[in-house]
């Protein structure tokens, strides 16, 4: 039986077909390992070698080196030296040795082996080996020992037998999961307008959000997210509709959201908390009267602060409890922005809804105030969606094609604008360098120098000089172009 490779077989050395070992250098470059066997007098030649296969393996390609073992069941043993970054040998040597167990990951059942944090598909089991396949461990080539473990490998391995075992191939499994890696308390939007910030808020939810089973049943949720919009104004009601809002239903909400009434049948409404619930010396506290009085008094007043929550009644009942905990009111570049808190959020029915509400009170107060209004900030303590209209949300999710600025309008798409500034990327010929220039706004702020494009990445990312990843990857790309045309200076002037 000679050797075929199912997989990667562009990144296989093969030495001879019809050996019985394999060799794998983890992350060691093969051509090293290769150059020691040598010096050590380890047969390569492809007639007669022992070795069927020299190769890395990183720690994704172990579910492809399995199949690849069970379709070349020649190999009975493996061979497993050279650095181990990714414990991709204990991965490996495990697999064997422990077998796997079943587990859960992005939302997912998989199976895991066993004492490792690896995981990988169960469709492959070590049982499924019927030629009791052996894996051997040496350390990295810089140990002495594993030099002389090599010889001792070699010359003590008994004679080659034959091989009547049939191939085994086993397909790899489409790719599933239910959510993608990220951390869920970490998610920070900013965008010009309602709508685009909800569409990536769906984006976000469908692609890192947790399943959760609440009393109310499961949801798709993330924490703590927090969504900046710079230009908080009603869209067309064509564009809203397209994802069944309607822009009178929002109008509605706004001016309901500015009431202090509350009807009798209701538990609590926005209004009313606001402006109708709490009392101070039997008088009403209309909470966004009294932040209009304090701008007037202090247009940098950090008092313009309300809580919707009554710790009182809200917190000791658990339940009909308001959702929007908190406002706040601050001048900020010569505007009035407005931040809210929620504890809890339904994104796809209800965020957009609140966020019109939010643009009602923000107006509301900067009119009586005469100030210009500025982007509205809402955190989300819990946001989620419910699993029963998870395929809807996975449709508005897969609407995003980029992460360019669409105009509704026109349909004419523009590179996301970097709040950080703007980069310059030209070659000193004086210094031999490439320089980076920051500049914002036309004016310049900084500059980069170096040789090596990826000292430039280091200082970049260490000043945070960049803000959007779609820029960060333009300006990687015109770096490493540069660094280019500075190796092709250099070779130039040393040929004349």
């Amino acid at each position: 039986m000679h050797f075929e490779a199912l997989y990667f077989p562009d990144r296989l050395e093969l030495i001879n077909p019809a050996g019985d070992i394999a060799i794998t250098t983890l992350w060691s470059r093969v051509e090293q390992v290769k150059k020691v066997l040598t010096e050590l007098g380890i047969d390569l030649d492809p007639a007669t070698s022992r070795i069927t296969v020299i190769a890395n393996l990183y720690g994704n390609g172990l579910p492809h080196m399995l199949r690849n073992l069970l379709w070349n069941p020649q190999i009975n043993r493996v061979l497993a030296l050279g650095q181990n970054l990714s414990g991709s040998r204990e991965d490996l040597a495990d697999f064997f040795a422990q077998g796997l167990k079943e587990d859960e990951f992005l939302g997912v059942p998989v199976h895991r082996i066993i004492g490792t944090e690896r995981v990988i598909d169960g469709l492959v089991q070590p049982d499924q080996f019927r030629n009791g396949i052996r894996i051997d461990t040496l350390e990295t080539l810089s140990n002495p020992a594993t030099r002389q473990g090599l010889v001792d490998f070699f010359q003590q391995l008994p004679p080659q037998q034959s091989c009547n075992l049939e191939r085994v191939n086993i397909p790899l499994p489409e790719i599933t999961v239910q959510r993608y890696p990220s951390e869920p308390r970490n998610h920070s939007i900013l965008r010009a307008t309602p709508l685009d910030a909800w569409e990536e808020l769906i984006f976000r939810l469908v692609r890192f959000g947790h399943r959760n089973r609440l009393k109310k049943g499961e949801r798709i949720e993330l924490q703590n997210v927090k969504i900046t919009i710079e230009q908080p104004q009603e869209e067309a009601a064509e564009y809203l509709a397209e994802y069944g809002f309607s822009l009178e239903a929002f109008r509605r909400y706004q001016a309901n959201i500015l009431n202090p009434d509350k009807p009798a049948d209701i538990s609590y409404t926005y209004g009313n908390r606001l402006r109708g619930y709490f009392r101070h010396d039997d008088t009403v506290v209309d909470s966004l009267d009294i932040a209009v009085t304090r701008l007037r008094e202090d247009p940098e007043s950090r008092h313009a602060y309300a809580a919707l929550w009554d710790n009182s009644r809200d917190l000791p009942e658990g339940h009909s409890c308001p959702c929007l905990v908190s406002i706040f009111f601050r001048r900020f570049d010569g505007k009035l922005t407005l931040t809210a808190t929620f504890r809890s959020h339904n994104a796809r029915s209800a965020w957009l809804e609140n966020f019109y509400g939010l643009m009602a009170i923000q107006r509301y107060v900067a009119e009586r105030v005469d100030m210009e209004t500025g982007p509205i900030t809402v955190f989300s303590h819990s946001i989620s969606i419910d699993s029963d209209v998870l395929e809807q949300a996975r449709m508005i999710a897969d609407n995003k094609k980029t992460d360019d600025v669409v105009d509704r309008a026109t349909g004419k798409r523009e590179l996301r604008f970097d709040y950080n500034g703007d980069f310059t990327v030209t070659i000193d010929r004086d210094t031999q360098e490439i320089l980076v220039q920051h500049s914002y706004n036309g004016m310049a702020l900084a500059e980069y120098r170096d040789r090596r494009a990826d000292s430039l990445e280091q200082q970049l990312a260490r000043d945070g000089a960049i803000s959007e990843i779609g820029h960060a990857l333009y300006l990687g790309r015109e770096i490493a172009r540069a660094e280019m045309q500075l190796k092709q200076l250099r070779r130039k002037g040393n040929t004349e």
